[in-house]
C-alpha cells in the first residue's frame, strides 16, 4: 500500500521514515510523495582512452569525474549527457517500508530523465538517494543545487523484509553520501 501524505507525515514523526535535514511539509509534501532536493555532488562522464565500457573491469575511477557545485549554484547537463546526482536529503526506511523515486513533471517536460533505472528502494536502505540524470533534449538545461527535483513514495510491504537491504551480503550502495558510480564489478563473476 503506498503511504498517503498523512501516513507519510506520521511515518517521518514516528521515526519509521528518517529524513535529514528534516522536511518542509508545506513545501514537500504531495497528496503520496514527498518531494526531494538536489544535491550538490555529481559524477560524470570524462574524455577517455576506453572505446567501450566493460562491466567486468573496473574503470570507474578513469571513466567519470567528481563535480562539487555550492549551495543554489547552478550545475548545467548538456544534451544526450549522462549524470550521476544525489539528493540532499539523507533517507533511512525501516526493514517493513520501501522507497520509490520519480522525477518531476515539470522537469521531464524539459526533457529531462531524473531516474533513468534503479528507482526502488529496498527496506532497510539508508544513505542519500542516487539519481541517474540524462538530458533528451536539445538544449543545455541548468539546474541549481537545493532545488526540487524529485519525489519519493513509499509503500508498506506485508511483512518486514527477512535479509533486508544492509543485511545483504551485496548491499554495495549502503549509506552513500555522494553521487557512486556503478559497482558492478563487484559481483560474483
Amino acid at each position: 500500500m503506498i503511504l498517503s501524505d498523512r501516513d507519510i507525515k506520521k511515518y517521518i514523526q514516528e521515526g519509521k521514515i528518517k529524513i535529514e535535514p528534516a522536511p518542509n511539509f508545506e513545501e514537500q509534501l504531495g497528496p503520496c510523495a514527498l518531494d526531494l532536493h538536489l544535491g550538490n555532488n555529481f559524477k560524470m562522464f570524462k574524455p577517455s582512452n576506453y572505446a567501450f565500457i566493460d562491466v567486468k573491469n573496473n574503470h570507474n575511477g578513469e571513466l567519470m569525474e567528481e563535480v562539487i557545485v555550492g549551495d543554489g549554484m547552478p550545475f548545467i547537463i548538456q544534451p544526450r549527457e549522462f549524470v550521476i546526482a544525489v539528493t540532499k536529503e539523507t533517507i533511512t526506511l525501516t526493514n517493513d517500508l520501501m522507497g520509490r523515486l520519480d522525477g518531476r513533471s515539470s522537469l521531464g517536460r524539459l526533457g529531462l530523465v531524473v531516474h533513468s533505472t534503479a528507482a526502488r528502494f529496498d527496506p532497510g536502505w539508508t544513505g542519500k538517494a542516487v539519481m541517474e540524470f540524462g538530458n533528451l533534449g536539445i538544449r543545455p538545461i541548468i539546474l541549481y543545487a537545493g532545488m526540487r527535483i524529485c519525489a519519493m513514495t513509499f509503500e508498506t510491504l506485508s511483512n518486514s523484509a527477512e535479509i533486508p537491504y544492509l543485511k545483504q551480503k551485496d548491499h554495495k550502495y549502503a549509506g552513500q553520501s555522494g553521487a557512486v558510480g556503478s559497482k558492478i564489478t563487484e559481483e560474483p563473476k
